[in-house]
């Protein structure tokens, strides 16, 4: 009986977790389906390191991570202003990036080409101009330039919250999880992506040094909006902490640039990582995301289980 119990509290709990990130009133995704259909392998195996990383709880900070990050460049930012709903359904629009990057990671090869072929529907019509200074300049979603800088602050921040946040150990280390979660931007026609920590850290620095990254008062109003998205109660509370804990893990020019202020590392670090092995405790050792792209390897021989 009292496993009984708990297996009905996880399941609750799994539910309105879920319910929350996927938008999905039952919680679950609907692109589970997607993920488990297909008779291929896709670009990763729970052996990659993409798996692994995408399957921990460390993304929930790498998440709030790359919105402060990505913020920073005027282009990304008039574009999430211009053409997201970011303030009337944030939900919503964290729901689609969580699609697309549980579908890169656990789906089949055509899972991919879909949802690749979704987003860059969606990156056609994301177009606009920003002030450059005093001058307007256009911008497309879909410019090299602009894919990457996405990419990067999403590969770095996924990678940096796992090694601070996280206990398991990465498979074939930090390059191995840029060089092969770099084949995931392919798709989206970006064909230059860093293929190491090194080359990670250089077109960082790159962007940094050429000047291309500010905060005005429009990045401001983002960030406070990131810092105080509108949450249930008790994920609100949550929230809070993932928050400084993606704060604590900023890059310190990034930090700087954002105008926020690190809390201790030792008032951060040691809760977030006790908070995030609780959420997976109260919800459940098994993901039905990573499950559905297990079981589907699985069925067609790609993967013993």
């Amino acid at each position: 009986m009292p496993g009984m119990r708990n297996n009905r509290v996880q399941e609750f709990f799994s539910v309105k977790f879920r319910r929350l990130l996927s938008g999905a009133p039952d919680g679950v995704p609907p692109w589970i389906a997607t993920i488990a259909a297909g008779d291929e392998p896709g670009l990763y195996t729970p052996a990659d390191a993409p798996w692994l990383v995408h399957a921990d709880f460390g993304t929930l900070v790498g998440g709030i991570r790359a919105l402060l990050v990505q913020a920073l460049h005027p282009a990304t930012l008039a574009g999430v202003a211009d053409h997201s709903r970011y303030e009337t359904d944030a939900l919503g629009r964290l729901s689609g990036t969580i699609r697309w990057l549980t579908v890169t990671t656990f789906g089949s090869h055509e899972a991919v080409r879909r949802e690749a072929s979704r987003v860059n529907r969606l990156h056609e019509r994301v177009t606009g101009e920003y002030l450059a200074g005093a001058e307007p300049k256009s911008y497309r979603a879909a410019d090299p330039s602009l894919l990457l800088w996405v990419h990067v602050a999403f590969m770095e921040s996924f990678l940096t919250c796992h090694q601070v946040y996280c206990a398991a150990p990465i498979p074939g280390g930090a390059d191995a999880y840029v060089s092969q979660w770099s084949r995931s931007v392919t798709p989206l026609g970006l064909d230059s992506a860093p293929q190491s920590v090194a080359q990670l850290n250089e077109s960082l620095l790159g962007f940094y040094e050429r000047g291309e990254l500010r905060c005005d008062d429009r990045t401001r109003e983002v960030v406070r909006f990131i810092r105080n998205p509108p949450l249930p109660a008790i994920a609100g509370l949550v929230y809070k902490l993932l928050f400084a804990a993606a704060v604590v893990s900023l890059r310190p020019e990034h930090r700087q640039l954002l105008g926020l202020k690190a809390p201790q590392k030792w008032l951060v670090v040691g809760p977030t990582r006790f908070a995030l092995r609780a959420i997976r405790l109260v919800i459940g050792p098994e993901s039905p995301i990573e499950e559905a792209g297990r079981s589907r390897l699985v069925r067609i021989g790609a993967w013993a289980g």
